[in-house]
């Protein structure tokens, strides 16, 4: 549902009144239908022109061209990972929590698993530490967590009594985080904690040594820092100032 409110603001925004038909979107991926075709708009025998008109009304900006290239693909992982069972998490979980948010954010939160909250719902960070990633995102960051993150998860279905996935459950549900990754291409990914940190990049990571530091994943740039869950447990002047100075590294580079 916030997929769909998310595709729906997009449409909107760029001054469309109609969602545009999936078999132009499976057809032509690179241009959404924006409106119903008129006479004007059949096609003309003869040479395409070279250069279009600047009173041209076709959407050419952008993000027409990429977001529903985003949201489609983001559909298509979705329905490959289907009702998963590739794991035994499988056999505890109550829904798969696949991830939310605008699948054409700059900004994309990758944390550890889902909670109780989360697989009652069937969305990521709803609970206790999602309401703190939100106000991180929106008091912290001035960010609008609907409209300018993307959030998911290293495994889609919540481990047991919420305990670290183990190394089985991460490599079955790695191949469709790398590819919500590759869907939305992100300007910066955020690893939310050590499992969601050691999980990208490949490694045991020493979360409290390393956070605040940058790195790399896909080509894409990314910043460790602790996961919300932690602050509650640990609720610190020390540990709320070094995550805010992290965000303030991420804030840096997304306005760059």
């Amino acid at each position: 549902m916030r997929q769909l409110k998310d595709y729906l603001v997009f449409l909107k925004d760029q001054g469309m009144d109609r969602v545009p038909l999936l078999e132009a979107l499976e057809t032509t991926p690179r241009v959404p239908t924006v409106a119903p075709v008129r006479a004007a708009a059949q096609p003309v025998p003869g040479p395409a022109p070279e250069s279009t008109s600047p009173t041209s009304t076709t959407p050419a900006t952008a993000n027409t061209m990429i977001q529903p290239d985003a949201m489609s693909r983001l559909t298509e992982v979705r329905n490959e990972l289907g009702e998963c069972t590739r794991c035994k998490l499988s056999e505890t979980r109550t829904n798969i929590v696949f991830g939310s948010g605008n699948p054409n954010a700059k900004l994309l939160f990758i944390g550890e698993g889902p909670g109780a909250d989360e697989d009652a719902q069937g969305l990521p960070f709803v609970g206790r530490a999602g309401k703190k990633l939100t106000e991180i995102i929106e008091k912290g960051m001035k960010l609008d967590r609907e409209k300018d993150t993307y959030i998911c998860n290293i495994v889609k279905c919540r481990p047991p009594g919420n305990r670290d996935p183990e190394i089985d459950e991460i490599t079955a549900c790695k191949p469709f985080l790398i590819e919500q990754v590759r869907a939305i291409r992100p300007k910066v990914i955020v690893a939310l904690g050590k499992p969601a940190a050691s999980t990208l990049l490949g490694r045991s990571v020493a979360i409290t040594k390393e956070r605040g530091s940058w790195h790399e994943f896909d080509g894409i740039k990314l910043m460790l820092t602790f996961h919300p869950a932690y602050l509650l447990r640990f609720y610190t002047l020390e540990n709320r100032k070094a995550v805010m100075e992290d965000m303030q590294k991420v804030l840096e580079v997304l306005n760059s």
